[in-house]
C-alpha cells in the first residue's frame, strides 16, 4: 500500500473526499446526507478517484464546480450557524468521517464507497452534524459502535 506520510494514499483520498462533502454541505446549507445523494455515487467515485488532483487545487473552486455539476441547491440546514461552541473545521469532520468509513468498509469487507454511502445515509451523520453535540469528537471506537447498533450507547 503506497503510503505518503502517516497514512496511506487512499486514506488521504477518503479524508479530501468527506472533507470536500463536508465543505460542500456548509456552503450550500444542505445536511451531509443530503449532499451525498445529490452527489450520487459516480460524483462521489470522481473525487475520491481524483482526490490528489482534487485536493491540490482550491476547495472553494472545487466545491462550486461539484455544486454546479449536480445542481445542488441551497437548503435551510445551518449547523454551523447554529454551533453554540467552537465550530469543527471541514477537515476535522472529514477526518471523523474518514474513519468510521474505513472502519465500516474493513469490518463489512465493502467497498469504499458503499460505507461511505451507508455512513451518510445513517442515523449516525445527523449525530456528528449536530456541532452543540459531543459526538464528533467522540473516540471513533465509540462512534463505530453507535453506528454498528444503530443508536446511541
Amino acid at each position: 500500500m503506497k503510503r505518503k506520510g502517516r497514512e496511506s494514499l487512499k486514506d488521504n483520498d477518503l479524508f479530501f473526499t468527506c472533507s470536500l462533502i463536508d465543505y460542500i454541505a456548509r456552503k450550500s446549507k444542505n445536511t451531509r446526507a443530503d449532499v451525498v445523494k445529490m452527489l450520487g455515487r459516480q460524483r462521489i467515485e470522481k473525487i475520491y478517484d481524483l482526490a490528489d488532483v482534487y485536493h491540490s487545487d482550491n476547495i472553494d473552486r472545487v466545491s462550486q464546480d461539484f455544486i454546479d455539476e449536480a445542481h445542488i441547491t441551497t437548503g435551510n440546514f445551518d449547523n454551523v450557524g447554529e454551533c453554540r461552541y467552537a465550530i469543527p473545521t471541514h477537515w476535522d469532520i472529514g477526518k471523523v468521517y474518514k474513519r468510521l468509513i474505513k472502519k465500516v468498509s474493513e469490518v463489512e469487507k465493502i467497498p469504499v464507497i458503499d460505507a461511505l454511502q451507508s455512513v451518510y445515509s445513517s442515523f449516525i451523520s445527523e449525530k456528528i452534524d449536530d456541532y452543540n453535540s459531543s459526538v464528533y469528537y467522540e473516540n471513533p471506537s465509540y462512534i463505530y459502535a453507535c453506528y454498528s447498533e444503530n443508536k446511541m450507547l
